[in-house]
């Protein structure tokens, strides 16, 4: 029953991974030639890069389908602890994608200010296309945001996150078009096109920070280890939990702890108890992908190796 269940549990939520990148997909695909199509037509630079920006968002949903269909394959014996880090990879190149598309923006911007040329004020279809990628995107990040937390996506909400800073995007280029036709000044569409790529890169960048700790199997909450403290500190017999190590796998907890019971028990008796502290654990911690628990003899918990966490290290007094 167990098993099923576990399963059931990563087929929806490949369901749920593969639902959002198919939305994304086909909207951003729509958008992101729309705007292109439109910014070259209308010679508006901060249009193309618009657009560019939505075609990188075309690329990210590609790669997240791709995904949804690795991360549920089971463990094998090239990868034992199973395939959820394929979504951590994907993260980290959608982050990259971002910051070389906000760079190549860059690049086309400061070229056309060097440039100085006159040019001409930006057509009125460039405005009404940007109005409506303002409207598409507050719609897709809405739906990549709440199928994000459905599923509890790392990837997914990255993705939303990015098309929240879409709609400021598309939002700022409108202002920038607006201006640039209401005093004249066709170099507005540059500065604004040029603002527009630094924006991008600062998102990019911020996605790849934010999984830094997980990739350096870091995890700073300590609300989350005097959780698993406390779960371990409820089970009878159990006791100093110490050396606990807990790393994101990308939706996952994969957790490992040292715990001390009385000498004079069975090896029988300290693995019961042992089971018993990662069922509480379970109970305690959400979308535990694996607990491994080491049973020593009370007293035996001083170790010289510098790694794990204890009570106190999270000002939590051991019973």
């Amino acid at each position: 029953m167990k098993v099923k269940t576990a399963v059931t549990a990563a087929d929806e939520r490949t369901r749920l991974v593969n639902r959002a990148a198919v939305i994304a997909l086909v909207g951003n695909l729509a958008l992101a030639l729309a705007k292109i199509t439109v910014g070259f037509a209308t010679g508006s630079l901060a249009v193309v890069g618009d657009g560019i920006d939505s075609s990188t968002d075309v690329v990210i949903a590609i790669m997240t389908l791709a995904v949804g269909f690795i991360i549920n394959r089971p463990s094998d014996k090239e990868h034992p602890w199973g395939h959820s880090r394929a979504e951590t990879v994907a993260t980290i190149v959608l982050a990259f994608v971002i910051v070389i598309a906000g760079l190549q923006l860059f690049h086309s911007s400061w070229e056309q200010l060097r440039d100085g040329s006159r040019r001409a004020l930006p057509n009125a279809l460039a405005l009404v296309v940007t109005g409506v990628s303002v409207a598409g995107k507050i719609a897709l990040a809405a739906s990549q945001r709440s199928l994000g937390r459905r599923a509890g996506s790392a990837m997914i909400l990255a993705n939303a996150r990015n098309m929240s800073n879409d709609v400021l995007i598309s939002a700022a280029v409108l202002v920038g078009l607006g201006a640039s036709r209401l005093f004249g000044m066709p170099a507005l569409d540059a500065l604004t096109a040029l603002a527009v790529s630094l924006w991008v890169m600062k998102s990019g960048l911020g996605i790849f920070m934010d999984l830094n700790s997980e990739l350096m199997d870091g995890n700073a909450d300590d609300g989350l280890y005097r959780t698993l403290f406390e779960a371990v500190t409820s089970v009878p017999g159990a006791g100093n939990p110490h050396r606990a190590r807990i790393r994101k796998m990308a939706s996952l907890w994969d957790i490992d702890l040292d715990i001390e019971v009385d000498a004079n028990r069975t090896v029988r008796e300290g693995h019961r108890i042992a089971e018993a502290v990662a069922a509480a654990i379970r109970k305690a911690i959400p979308d535990v992908y694996d607990i491994m628990v080491h049973v020593e003899p009370s007293g035996g918990g001083q170790h010289d190796e510098q790694f794990g966490l204890c009570a106190k290290d999270v000002d939590q007094d051991p019973e």
